[in-house]
């Protein structure tokens, strides 16, 4: 299959897809090290600021629930769009999104950086969400559909399973380091020369890669404003249940909103001539178990960060950047994971993969659910170490399944629905896990530890059902689908 990572030195034919010629392996790595580059940036992202909100609230004057907005607002933009970015890709560009998503991601950085007004902080980060949202999906696709099918392909995923990985993690550790010897501000302006210097580079490294034009085709815009509106009605209603109260009615009101949206989503498929998300894209046996793995994957990564990093500096009293480091081994455990996942895959299978690594995050789990009241942290590591292994390599072996055997017509679109599904579940995590402690300790500092035990117990459960869905999955049939 011919490459899309080399430069285009010519327009594509008319109403072909756009295919360059296969580059040198030199120039595939040196174009593989900027989506990884550009996917690290947008995963760093998440957990960077989170260092930053204690300094941001002080500056700012904002209450504790005003300055969780800085984080909800950007995962309801993130999450929101992700599969409208997914399925633009296909469409208009995967290159072209993916440059248009660099653009956003940095403006809105630099103007986080400088905002000296709440309003204008937050929206920023909206902002800053709207773009990862096109650049996760165009990243993950020029990937797919740059490596054909096999171990290139298994190869790079592992790749970027692993670069993710380390990004999460990377950001408690450079945050802390950030805020703790500049400014607050730097967590939003280390983002701008990046991002410049990918885009700059961009165009020499990566061709234009879409789907065929097709006489009429159109994006689905009453799909994509419904679907938007349901993943965004969730990750606000989830995000914000914990810190308004599930009862309130912003909540109930935001959970129905999301339960009609995609109920009239799916009606609007099902007649649309040209559906933002065809039905038989959404049983693949493939895409489903992946993107089912995904959202248990992202509910027990997301929490299990939550949890820990109070944990370590509420009971046993670390501070930001030792709790970062603290959390360090499972990022860097974690990128190995994903590095050799190729390996491990062409030994055993993905299928196998995804069991052995659920498990080994079930065990992990399970491990911290005897945290000590007080003390030192170091029987922790050795747990946190095979959270960080088991979380990555699922999440390499959910990537490698979701892009099997689904055209290149449609990986941006796969890139989105897999992206969304670990959005969801992060969000859920984030604030399911956090409740769990609060009920079990009811707020009593002695009872945290019981807490914040109960809470990894969960994290537990939801990693030995994603274990069970790779088991019940394993021998499912996959079915090759053709481009719309």
């Amino acid at each position: 299959m011919p490459s899309t990572m080399t430069a285009a030195r010519s327009a594509p034919r008319r109403h072909e897809a756009e295919r360059p010629a296969t580059a040198g392996p030199g120039h595939r790595r040196l174009a593989l090290a900027l989506i990884l580059t550009a996917a690290f940036m947008v995963v760093l992202d998440f957990s960077i600021v989170n260092v930053a909100l204690a300094s941001i609230e002080r500056e700012f004057g904002f209450s504790a629930t005003a300055v969780q907005w800085i984080v909800t607002g950007y995962a309801i933009a993130f999450g929101g769009l992700l599969i409208l970015g997914g399925r633009a890709a296909d469409m208009f560009g995967r290159r072209r999104m993916f440059m248009a998503g660099l653009a956003v991601f940095s403006i809105a950085s630099l103007a986080g950086g400088l905002a000296h007004d709440p309003v204008l902080l937050v929206t920023s980060r909206v902002v800053q969400g709207a773009g990862a949202a096109l650049v996760a999906p165009s990243a993950l696709s020029l990937i797919t559909t740059g490596f054909a099918e096999g171990p290139a392909r298994t190869r790079a995923l592992g790749m970027y399973g692993a670069t993710a990985s380390i990004g999460f993690v990377a950001g408690q550790v450079l945050g802390g380091v950030l805020v703790e010897f500049t400014s607050w501000r730097a967590v939003f302006l280390v983002n701008v020369p990046v991002g410049l210097i990918a885009l700059l580079v961009t165009p020499r490294l990566l061709a234009e890669s879409r789907e065929p034009a097709r006489h009429g085709r159109r994006l689905d815009v009453g799909g994509a404003l419904l679907i938007t509106g349901a993943v965004a009605a969730l990750v606000f209603a989830v995000s914000q249940g914990y810190v308004l109260g599930w009862s309130s009615p912003a909540v109930l009101i935001a959970l129905a909103a999301a339960a009609a949206s995609g109920l009239a989503f799916a009606a609007v498929e099902r007649r649309h001539p040209e559906p933002l998300v065809r039905g038989d894209l959404m049983r693949l046996p493939s895409l489903r178990k992946a993107s089912t793995m995904n959202l248990l994957l992202g509910l027990w990564n997301a929490g299990e960060l939550i949890v820990l990093s109070l944990y370590l500096q509420q009971v046993l009293h670390e501070s930001p950047l030792a709790t970062g480091l603290v959390i360090a081994p499972q990022g860097v455990i974690g990128f190995t994971a994903g590095a050799f996942g190729a390996r491990m895959a062409r030994r055993v299978g993905i299928g196998r993969v995804l069991i052995i690594t659920s498990a080994v995050a079930t065990v992990g789990f399970l491990a911290l659910t005897q945290l000590p009241a007080a003390g030192g942290y170091s029987p922790l590591l050795a747990a946190v170490m095979l959270v960080g292994f088991g979380t990555a390599g699922t999440a390499f072996g959910t990537m490698v399944t979701a892009s099997s055997g689904v055209a290149n017509a449609d990986q941006g679109l796969v890139g989105g629905v897999i992206n969304t599904s670990r959005q969801v579940g992060a969000a859920i995590g984030a604030a399911l896990l956090p409740a769990v402690v609060e009920a079990v300790s009811h707020g009593t500092p002695g009872a945290v530890t019981d807490g914040d035990r109960a809470a990894m117990l969960t994290a537990a459960a939801a990693a030995a059902l994603a274990t069970v869905v790779a088991w019940r999955g394993g021998h499912a049939t996959r079915t090759r689908l053709q481009p719309t």
